[in-house]
């Protein structure tokens, strides 16, 4: 069915949302127009791309894109796609495309900025509309692409707000993960994970600060924990992470939970891996952040403890272990999930170990945590086929949230204001029409954007 804007605004209330929003395909189409054709991405790291010529695909809502460090050394962000016949250009994965890309149909061949450089037989395409400098010939940019501190974003609209306005207060968390680093600097280090899930996309964001399913989901693998622990006679940390998700109620409800506009958040840290006094690695990173910061900064940096955070749309970055859990749609019931881990520049290699142990210990598919809430997505995909009812209760702490500058904030850890604040800007998205649809091309000219009441304004300056 088609739905009109009342329809999909009646799907939301504030306590709780309609099953559909996971199970129809429809709306799932809507949202990677809607949600996906005008929010801020993240595409990728400016560090998997160093050098000119290399290249990284991604999904882009349903779109084909590809990450490439151009010529001039900027990084570009273009449609997997030949303007001929429509192939992709290159296939999924990275690589180095040299000093140009060449189709691997026709040989036409595109500049690293995505220009039309030369196709063969040119004889051929004499007296005809073709026109190498016309748009219409030449790989399309996404409308934008900004980056904040190597983190590449990109937006098919070209209209709306800029990076920084569209992430808010959830910039913070970029910038923590970045001054862990005493230059400033993360890369992409250690390959990623890739895992598939069968369930909708919106269930990986709410699980992310759901703290009431930690000590039931994961129960087997904290009890194997305790078990070994006691064996050993000591929690080292490998067992302490796998640990700490089965605190007792009590303990989630005294974390803060932060909802921003957007869909953005972040949940305070469960647990810290070491503190500065007794913790080797940990007193050798606040070394190096003292040399580079001063004291009272290094220990800013360090005591910011954040657990998940959610870029709506983008993904879930961890501080303090720096990752990536980056999220991409790919059916209603399909989510594709890419855990990339970094390496903070000039802080000691312990700190990467640390962070590659984590990586492998939860996020990896053969952990012992991370295929319990696969599980349990899939069965909530499941269980909302069934006509079990409508509804999904969002009802926890209801009607306590506390308002705080560009969000609000949670009166009690277990409060499901992050899952309810999600479908907030969800609803806002789906439903809004003051941005344009997906432009057609960085140089096809300015569509024109309406108002929510359906009056012309004028078209926003591009980037």
């Amino acid at each position: 069915m088609s739905y009109s804007n009342e329809q999909l605004s009646a799907l939301v209330r504030g306590d709780s949302v309609h099953k559909s929003v996971y199970t129809d395909p429809e709306i799932f189409r809507l949202e990677m127009e809607r949600i996906y054709g005008r929010a801020w991405i993240y595409i990728g790291h400016d560090s998997q791309v160093p050098k000119p010529g290399d290249y990284h695909t991604t999904l882009l809502g349903g779109q084909d894109v590809i990450m490439v460090r151009g010529s001039d050394k900027k990084v570009y962000v273009l449609y997997n796609r030949c303007p001929h016949k429509g192939a992709k250009v290159v296939a999924d994965g990275c690589g180095n495309a040299g000093k140009f890309f060449r189709c691997p149909y026709h040989a036409w061949t595109f500049r690293l900025d995505g220009q039309h450089l030369a196709a063969p037989m040119k004889n051929g395409l004499e007296n005809t509309c073709f026109d190498p400098k016309h748009p219409d010939f030449s790989m399309r940019r996404v409308a934008r692409v900004e980056s904040y501190r190597g983190f590449v974003f990109a937006c098919q609209s070209a209209h709306g707000p800029d990076l920084k306005e569209f992430l808010g207060p959830i910039i913070t968390s970029i910038d923590n993960l970045c001054d862990r680093s005493p230059v400033g600097e993360v890369e992409v280090a250690g390959g990623s994970f890739k895992v598939w899930q069968p369930s909708n996309w919106k269930v990986f964001y709410e699980n992310l600060h759901d703290t009431m399913h930690a000590n039931v989901t994961h129960e087997s693998s904290y009890v194997a924990a305790r078990e070994q622990a006691e064996d050993y006679g000591s929690m080292p940390l490998e067992l302490h992470i796998m640990d700490g998700n089965g605190e007792p109620y009590g303990f989630w409800e005294k974390l803060d939970l932060y909802a921003f506009d957007n869909g953005h958040g972040y949940m305070e840290g469960i647990f810290n891996p070491g503190a500065i006094e007794t913790d080797p690695v940990t007193k050798a990173h606040y070394e190096t952040l003292k040399e580079a910061y001063g004291e009272e900064k290094a220990l800013n940096i360090l005591g910011e403890n954040r657990h998940n955070s959610i870029i709506y749309g983008s993904g879930s970055p961890h501080t303090v272990f720096q990752q990536f859990r980056v999220i991409r749609p790919v059916a209603v019931d399909r989510t594709h999930v890419e855990i990339q881990l970094f390496r903070l520049k000039g802080a000691p290699d312990d700190i990467y170990k640390r962070g590659l142990m984590y990586a492998n210990l939860i996020n990896s598919p053969s952990s012992n945590v991370m295929p319990d809430d696969i599980e349990v997505y899939g069965r909530c995909q499941e269980g909302n086929k069934t006509h079990g009812g409508e509804w999904i209760s969002m009802h926890r702490y209801d009607g306590t949230d506390k308002p705080i500058e560009g969000g609000m904030v949670a009166t009690n850890g277990t409060s499901e204001l992050p899952m309810r604040n999600q479908f907030r800007a969800w609803k806002h998205f789906m439903t809004t029409t003051i941005y344009d649809a997906p432009a057609q091309s960085q140089d096809s000219g300015k569509a024109t954007v309406r108002s929510a009441s359906g009056e012309p304004i004028a078209p926003a300056t591009q980037a």
